[in-house]
């Protein structure tokens, strides 16, 4: 078989690129554009530390600068003192949750089901959620015989109103006819609850979830200025008493971190339960 090579001037075509159609892709995108909003970030935070560094006014507060924070964060994970302090706030979170859930879901399920219940709730309960949680901390003081049990309650009434009216909603948009059929089957009480009524509201409850450990991880950090001495709260506390300021900026970049994974494990759930996503 005989080869011929292409004449001179013919156009030799090869693997079509070109920068529009990488920037364009998808998976391009879903790597720069983070990149992108955490470089604005640290480029304003430089700013930030820089203004303040050249004010002789608050030339003080320079630790606050991300060289000196970033080099104090570097510290206290080498040293695994991040454990220290994010466990006890961690398992707060988690206590305050659990209650927030186990009244939030069968209250929700309650006033989604039955109507004249949500009339009757609907102007007290809108009336609980705008109290700000931490105005309960008094009553919280006077109540619970621990600390920890003040703040779980203190990030429990910040989390049971998102739980509760993202349940109650989910369940409004359940088409009725499911339960008839449900009926017309012979599914009981318990039957109706584990296979019709939990499976179709997932996607809220889990939503409702999602923006309660938001309210509740913002909540969490000056709740923990009571008498607590652990957790992430009361190491801002401590550093701010001890004018470590790079340690307080430090601490605040971890309370960052880790809001910012739970929020993705809750959106990875959503994300698990949507009808919408591709099988």
């Amino acid at each position: 078989m005989v080869i011929q090579a292409p004449a001179v001037g013919t156009k030799v075509e090869g693997p079509s690129f070109s920068m529009a159609a990488l920037t364009a892709s998808p998976s391009f995108k879903k790597v720069a554009h983070p990149v992108i909003g955490i470089t604005g970030l640290m480029a304003l935070w430089w700013l930030g530390g820089y203004l303040i560094a050249a004010n002789p006014d608050t030339e003080s507060f320079a630790d606050f600068g991300p060289i000196t924070a970033l080099d104090a964060l570097w510290r206290i994970l080498s040293s695994g003192e991040v454990w220290e302090m994010s466990i006890p706030s961690l398992g707060r979170i988690g206590g305050g949750l659990f209650w927030a859930i186990a009244i939030g879901v069968p209250m929700g399920i309650i006033i989604g089901r039955k109507p004249t219940v949500r009339g009757i709730t609907h102007v007290p309960f809108q009336f609980l959620r705008m109290i700000s949680p931490l105005s309960w901390m008094p009553v919280a003081v006077l109540v619970f015989a621990t600390w920890d049990g003040a703040i779980v309650f203190l990030i429990a009434m910040a989390a049971v109103w998102p739980v509760t009216f993202a349940t109650a909603n989910g369940l409004r948009k359940v088409d009725p006819a499911w339960f008839k059929v449900a009926r017309n089957l012979g599914a009981k009480g318990h039957q109706m609850l584990l296979h019709v009524i939990l499976p179709a509201i997932a996607m809220d409850v889990l939503t409702g979830i999602r923006l309660a450990l938001g309210v509740a991880w913002i909540v969490l950090v000056p709740a923990e200025y009571l008498g607590v001495t652990s957790g992430l709260g009361y190491s801002i506390n401590d550093a701010r008493d001890t004018l470590e300021y790079d340690r307080l900026a430090a601490i605040v970049v971890i309370i960052g971190i880790i809001g910012f994974a739970l929020d993705s494990i809750c959106l990875w759930l959503i994300k698990r339960t949507s009808w919408m996503r591709e099988s």
